[in-house]
């Protein structure tokens, strides 16, 4: 029997597999396949962060955003000073604000 997959994998998975007595089927994704795949992984963890949340999910996210951040060759600081930015115009996430709706108004000026 053979079970297709089609996902981005941690490095010790195959080891894992083999140990199993399975033979997994793998290749080295190109840099734009990885990149691709990072994004596709990273949803996937966090759908999954959303119906456990627990830690575990939590630190599967962390370890996604961190080899996004390696293959995008961010820095700490380039990280920390975008973050203060969006921070300084737009806020944290603290008062746990809910936006419902924007009502406009119609004032015009003649």
């Amino acid at each position: 029997m053979t079970i297709k997959y089609g996902k981005l994998i941690r490095d010790n998975i195959p080891d894992i597999i083999k140990s199993q007595g399975k033979i997994p089927v793998t290749k080295v994704l190109s840099d734009d396949e990885y990149k691709h795949f990072l994004g596709k992984k990273l949803l996937e963890e966090v759908h999954e962060y959303l119906e456990d949340n627990c830690i575990e999910e939590f630190c599967d996210i962390l370890e996604v955003m961190d080899a996004i951040k390696k293959n995008m060759n961010f820095t700490n600081a380039e990280i920390k000073s975008a973050q203060s930015a969006k921070t300084l115009k737009n806020g944290r996430f603290e008062k746990k604000l809910f936006l419902e709706e924007v009502v406009e108004t119609n004032t015009t000026i003649c």
